[in-house]
């Protein structure tokens, strides 16, 4: 096995660009495959060849360096294709959660001021919506297949004239824009460098000892920070092979993994426990899952992954859309029980990465096993966020980015999650900001006031209760408030359990005192919208 250093030192320098480390892996060996996608495989010379004639197809619509382009899809080739020639002209990917309602889109859109909105078949209707709010209003196309006489990239790109690329693109240069949910109710856009993609990657290739013969299978959402820096850019950074599924499929994992012949994966906590409770008799024999890395994991799970299932190199971690690949656990250096790791290492030793404090609300340092907010300076860190000067001067203190999470560490170096200060709730893999389900459900008309919480999920993560107090002389059912959410929200924004109450604590500003309610309490009075339909008797 190669080590981490050795891996990158396969391939030509680069200069910390995406395009220059795609070069430099195709020039290694064009014909070995990179991307496999249902039963399309693309070697690293073809997606070279292919992110070079798209590129000089958004040149030829008036597309420029800094310039926005969105992508609203699941996960497929084309969206990988299309995001390495988007970064190839130092334009700046905005990826879009495909479940976006319209109004949810359009304020991405909007606040991003995207020039072209690429998206499929099954997102077309409420893409053109939502791009109708932007002015101007950006042109579309559709990934592959098509709809509308609109037309598509596999066309475009045939089509595209010889226009000359940018030459001043730099490693520096944003090229993406991640919209995460915040306190404040409304999506921050986190913005990353050319670098930071990069850097991210070559870090995963250091804490799971990638090696090119490795196929990564991606079940995780493009639009989320896991999936773009650590499956898509640490196949990059290994010459490794990228295995894309549009979603994940639980009665469809082993089979794929079987298929093809992935031999690592990443998964957030619910995936890992629907997995474990799958029946046994979906496992396919003789499969070649190897290497898997976590989030917020249960011990339970990671066991049934190790000895029922047979995949014996585990590793867990912890990374923010602003801080990418911040802490983990490592093959090496092993596992310890409910611990997300250490700081991140990079494959050269001389090269500066994560730095990790826990500091109190001073400041301060914390001795270990005292709880403290843990703050995280590293290379990969975001630029900002977009168009929010204040929220990101906010987000540092000293060069140090302020996580909002709570957490201790131990005499060794250890890290352990606590808690999170911010009001955001963990769903499905998603950050759900509460203050944006407060926003929503207290537009219904019936409802003076509501206050979302995170209550456990038994799948691992949150679920969503909302607290509400009724209009003077309305009663809304908890049914009519989960349809009103489902009108305004994604799905995974739409909350599990209602419960009603007479009043909310509230701060001297007047927000609502969340950490004083009792979750216990209201989860037991609480209206399970998930509860089985009694039986008739």
């Amino acid at each position: 096995m190669l080590t981490p250093l050795e891996t990158l030192q396969l391939y030509e320098s680069h200069d910390g660009t995406i395009a220059g480390v795609l070069a430099s892996r195709a020039r290694t060996d064009q014909s070995r495959p990179f991307l496999l996608f249902e039963d399309v495989a693309w070697t690293w010379g073809e997606l070279q060849d292919f992110s070079i004639s798209a590129s000089r197809m958004l040149v030829s619509r008036g597309i420029g360096k800094g310039d926005r382009v969105a992508i609203m899809s699941t996960n497929s080739d084309l969206f990988v294709a299309l995001f390495t020639a988007i970064a190839r002209i130092g334009a700046i990917m905005v990826p879009v959660n495909p479940d976006f309602t319209a109004g949810e889109a359009a304020y991405v859109l909007k606040h991003a001021g995207v020039s072209a909105v690429a998206c499929t078949p099954a997102t077309l209707k409420v893409a053109r919506a939502a791009a109708r709010e932007v002015a101007p209003v950006p042109w579309l196309m559709l990934l592959d297949g098509a709809a509308e006489g609109l037309p598509n990239l596999r066309d475009l790109a045939a089509a595209a004239p010889e226009t000359p690329l940018p030459a001043d693109i730099t490693a520096e240069d944003t090229c993406l824009i991640v919209y995460t949910s915040g306190t404040t109710g409304f999506p921050k856009g986190a913005m990353h460098s050319q670098r930071a993609l990069v850097l991210t990657g070559e870090g995963f290739v250091e804490r799971l000892r990638l090696q090119p013969t490795d196929r990564l299978l991606c079940i995780l959402p493009l639009f989320h920070i896991n999936a773009i820096f650590y499956s898509l850019c640490g196949a990059l950074a290994a010459g490794a092979s990228l295995v894309l599924t549009p979603r994940f499929s639980a009665s469809g994992f082993w089979p794929l993994i079987k298929k093809s012949g992935a031999t690592q994966v990443n998964i957030i906590a619910a995936v890992g426990s629907i997995l474990a409770r799958r029946p046994r008799s979906e496992l396919v024999p003789g499969h070649g899952l190897q290497k898997l890395y976590g989030s917020g994991t249960p011990e339970d799970v990671y066991k049934v992954f190790e000895t029922e299932f047979g995949v014996t190199q585990l590793v867990e971690g912890y990374g923010m859309t602003e801080v990418p690949g911040a802490c983990n656990t490592s093959i090496v250096d092993g596992r310890r029980a409910g611990s997300m790791g250490k700081a991140a290492r990079h494959p050269d030793p001389d090269m500066p990465f994560a730095e990790l404090r826990v500091v109190d609300d001073d400041g301060n340092d914390v001795a270990p096993g005292v709880v403290g907010e843990l703050i995280v300076r590293i290379p990969t860190v975001m630029q900002g966020y977009y168009r929010d000067p204040e929220q990101t001067a906010a987000a540092f203190r000293d060069g140090w980015f302020l996580t909002g999470d709570l957490v201790r560490r131990d005499d060794d170096g250890f890290h352990y999650f606590v808690s999170r200060k911010k009001d955001i709730i963990r769903r499905r893999g998603e950050n759900v900001s509460g203050a944006e389900i407060d926003r929503i459900v207290g537009q219904h008309p019936g409802v003076a006031e509501a206050a979302a919480l995170a209550v456990p999920s038994d799948l691992g993560e949150d679920e969503i209760l909302v607290a509400v107090i009724a209009a003077s002389g309305a009663s809304p059912a908890a049914s009519e408030i989960a349809a009103w959410c489902a009108q305004r929200l994604a799905p995974a924004k739409v909350p599990r359990y209602i419960a009603y109450v007479e009043s909310l604590p509230h701060t001297p500003t007047h927000r609502v005192a969340k950490y004083q309610l009792d979750k216990a309490a209201l989860l037991a009075a609480a209206i399970d919208l998930q509860a089985p339909a009694p039986k008739a008797t």
